[in-house]
């Protein structure tokens, strides 16, 4: 064949090899970006990459990635490998609609207008938030540099870590201005007060009370003391205050002892609390308040490698304080009830040395985990016990639950009033009653929900800080409604009013 009649059939080679290339690559596009593709989307992961989002995709299983994430397992900033969880089927509000159009909005910044809440946050001095935890910003820098996770101050380990809400809805909300950051636009901060839905206030009272409650030197009035001294001041000259009273005001104080000396003048606000325990009815209650779950201080068990019915030879598990005041004498009595069982271990323990790895040991290889109100009716235990996968037995009539409006607690929980657990053999019976297909089912729900209770930043769909910001979304709809109520007959005669006038 001569050389003249070659170059047709080249020609004709190279022109279908580029067209099947391009309709190939067409045709992958626009499968990622429909709502139906059949492709995995872990094989798009292989040919596209955002390699500027820290985001941790909660729909793809068990897919490593390296990422920079600040997660409350560790309480530091480093680079680690994070183990993906799918959704849970819990019926979280709006949880349907979210899902499908979270994978949707991750791409791009989050709009106020589409954000299920707008959040005014003040920028307080640091020295009532990050300061408390010795960061000093560059002259007049208010907040640290929250793109670069090693510049991130590091929340201090042990028992602080439990109260840590504050700084993972501070960090949440500073994020949320950030474009290249992917988090889920639940809860997005604005910069005009009169455009927002909710007033944040960034005091880490926890940290506050925890560092600084006690005197020191020649101290005769607590840091802790002052800088709540300092809040009530800065919030009553505020307009912001002013305007509803302190109402759309949200305020964190998860230790039960901190705010002590502000609570009562700063009681018309929203309060995000651990129980409502040490409260007076007019000051916290379920109607203008949250409960936010404790940060567990056990390591979160992967599904995958959960102990079964029959992998768990301890029936029931409690390691704590047992001598303890007021609602938490009960403990006492349980302790010389079930001490000499030799499938329950009940024993005294504290995070000292190997405590909190003992712990966690213990409740991943018992069926059930006692939650026994102590000084307060709440306690991180619980929340421990459900990143273990071990079924809680909650003993404490006056604790309150975090998202208890969506999440139904005896779908893994079992309830026991402090009366019938102190009747010898009641408990015990109880538990022993239960078979392997009904604790099954409970195992299986925990594994669904454990997710609801974790916190990390940048914060993901559905996790605590996620759960948290949809909550104060529901409580600022009730307060709204409310309102709006009661304006009803006030407008109408005050507009008589003036037409006389």
């Amino acid at each position: 064949m001569s050389e003249k009649s070659r170059l047709p059939s080249r020609f004709h080679f190279y022109l279908i090899t580029i067209s099947t290339f391009l309709l190939v690559l067409s045709s992958i596009f626009l499968l990622q970006f429909s709502n139906s593709s059949f492709i995995p989307s872990s094989v798009f992961k292989l040919i596209l990459v955002n390699s500027t989002s820290f985001y941790l995709n909660p729909n793809v299983i068990r897919e490593e990635i390296e990422v920079p994430l600040l997660s409350s397992e560790i309480s530091q900033v480093h680079t680690k490998k994070l183990m993906m969880r799918k959704e849970s089927p819990c019926p979280v509000s709006n949880s349907s609609e979210k899902a499908i159009s979270f994978r949707r909005r991750r791409r791009m910044a989050c709009d106020p207008v589409q954000a299920h809440l707008r959040v005014y946050m003040y920028d307080l001095p640091p020295e009532f938030h990050f300061g408390l935890l010795d960061w000093k910003g560059r002259g007049n820098q208010t907040w640290p540099n929250i793109q670069n996770p090693s510049k991130i101050p590091a929340y201090p380990g042990g028992l602080n870590l439990q109260h840590s809400i504050e700084y993972w809805l501070t960090l949440d909300l500073l994020s949320s201005n950030v474009p290249t950051m992917v988090r889920p636009c639940t809860a997005i901060r604005v910069k005009n007060s009169s455009q927002a839905d909710v007033i944040f206030v960034p005091f880490f009272s926890s940290l506050s009370y925890n560092r600084h409650s006690k005197l020191h030197g020649e101290e005769k009035i607590s840091v802790n003391k002052k800088l709540q001294e300092k809040l009530v001041q800065f919030l009553m000259t505020h307009d912001e205050w002013k305007r509803q009273g302190g109402k759309n005001h949200l305020i964190v104080a998860h230790h039960p002892n901190s705010m002590l000396d502000a609570r009562r003048k700063l009681g018309s606000a929203m309060f995000v609390l651990a129980d409502f325990g040490r409260y007076p009815v007019e000051i916290a209650n379920l109607e203008k308040d949250i409960i936010a779950p404790y940060r567990h201080l056990v390591a979160t068990v992967p599904s995958n490698e959960s102990a079964s019915f029959s992998e768990r030879p301890t029936l029931a598990y409690f390691r704590g304080a047992i001598y303890r005041k007021d609602g938490g004498v009960i403990r006492q009595e349980l302790f010389y009830l079930l001490k000499d069982e030799k499938d329950v271990q009940f024993s005294f323990g504290s995070i000292k040395g190997s405590g909190i790895n003992q712990a966690g040991q213990g409740m991943a290889s018992s069926k059930f985990c006692l939650h026994i109100a102590g000084d307060t009716p709440s306690s991180n235990r619980l929340f421990d016990a459900i990143a273990s996968h071990c079924v809680p037995v909650i003993i404490s009539d006056e604790i309150e639950l975090p998202f208890e409006d969506v999440l139904d607690y005896s779908q893994f929980c079992i309830f026991v009033s402090a009366p019938d657990a102190i009747k010898k053999g009641y408990l015990l019976n109880l538990l022993r009653g239960i078979n392997q297909e009904k604790w099954t089912k409970m195992w299986e729900r925990l594994k669904e929900i454990v997710h609801f209770f974790e916190y990390q930043y940048p914060s993901q769909s559905g996790d605590a800080v996620d759960m948290i910001w949809e909550a104060v979304s529901r409580k600022i709809s009730s307060i709204r409604f409310n309102r709006h109520k009661n304006n009803r007959y006030n407008r109408s005669q005050l507009q008589v009013i003036r037409t006389k006038l």
